[in-house]
């Protein structure tokens, strides 16, 4: 019962967290005010968040009350699915966002501007590329997912608590880790040299502002130099807690006898992010919390 409290409340604080900033942007677009040209990505990373949550925290809530129509094929491998893309598209958002944010702080330079126009270009194809590619890349995945119940006469399954995956030995199972996990580790080391390169054009330019003593001559915006922070923080986050579930879905994936509090800890750990990052958004941009309390008085006016 206890972990199922915890799964409740996370799941409860990150889909509020997570759609105060989806009514943001739903109150930024009635209103018609001008929106940030990374905020598509960071609408798309809230959409991540949402699907994580729901398939992963209301999942697991339910099944630690005992509903064992959880443990059916169907939600066996539904939400399971849900969430690996949910999670995915998490990890290629937070890169492109990133990236995109590393080209637009870069020096205001000829050969720079024709980069920060091609970035531009390629923003929404790359956000329907990042999603089409983690639908059909782990379209195989709730073909090895299960409910328990009806596999409790098969050896070669693993068992998950309330569902259970094929385990093809040591040798596969570790493989087919490595091959899974490939993705998420290249994706982590170009976030780190990303956001290296943005931390080192931040120190160049507070370096020249110093020297100058004028903030008149900046070449990065106020607002600009706010929301790049903002990314890094949330950049630092994710690579944190997702570091964590990434070492969490490597066991899973290898070892066959697995403590089934173990897979709770590895799903709140996996949840972490989605409930965090959208607060992480609101403590920096003041306008995300200012557009929900405007909503909620006009929606208490007469």
């Amino acid at each position: 019962l206890a972990v199922a409290v915890i799964f409740l409340s996370q799941t409860i604080f990150g889909m509020l967290g997570n759609f105060s900033v989806l009514y943001h942007y739903f109150f930024l677009y009635c209103t018609g005010q001008r929106l940030r040209t990374i905020d598509l990505i960071v609408k798309n990373l809230i959409v991540a968040n949402i699907l994580v949550l729901f398939s992963g925290g209301f999942h697991d809530t339910v099944k630690n009350f005992e509903w064992h129509f959880m443990d059916s094929d169907f939600a066996c491998r539904f939400f399971p699915y849900v969430r690996v893309v949910g999670r995915g598209v998490s990890i290629g958002t937070t890169f492109l966002l990133s990236v995109f944010q590393a080209i637009t702080i870069s020096p205001r330079t000829a050969k720079w501007a024709e980069l920060k126009v091609k970035a531009l270009k390629c923003m929404v194809p790359s956000v329907i590329l990042c999603w089409t590619l983690n639908m059909l890349v782990n379209a195989i995945y709730p073909m090895y997912m299960s409910g328990t119940l009806r596999n409790r006469s098969i050896t070669n399954r693993k068992d998950l608590g309330h569902c259970s995956a094929v385990s093809h030995g040591q040798p596969e199972d570790s493989l087919y880790a490595v091959l899974l996990s490939f993705p998420d580790a290249l994706c982590f080391v170009l976030m780190i040299l990303a956001s290296g390169s943005t931390v080192f054009i931040l120190y160049r330019h507070k370096q020249r502002v110093q020297n100058f003593h004028r903030t008149n001559i900046s070449s990065i915006s106020s607002p600009e130099s706010r929301a790049t922070k903002t990314i890094l923080l949330l950049v630092t986050t994710f690579i944190f807690f997702n570091i964590l579930t990434f070492i969490c879905a490597i066991i899973l994936a290898v070892f066959d006898s697995i403590d089934v509090f173990f897979v709770k800890t590895s799903a709140v750990i996996i949840a972490c992010f989605p409930t965090v990052s959208p607060f992480l958004l609101m403590s920096r941009d003041s306008r995300i919390s200012r557009n929900c309390f405007a909503g909620i008085r006009h929606s208490k006016s007469p």
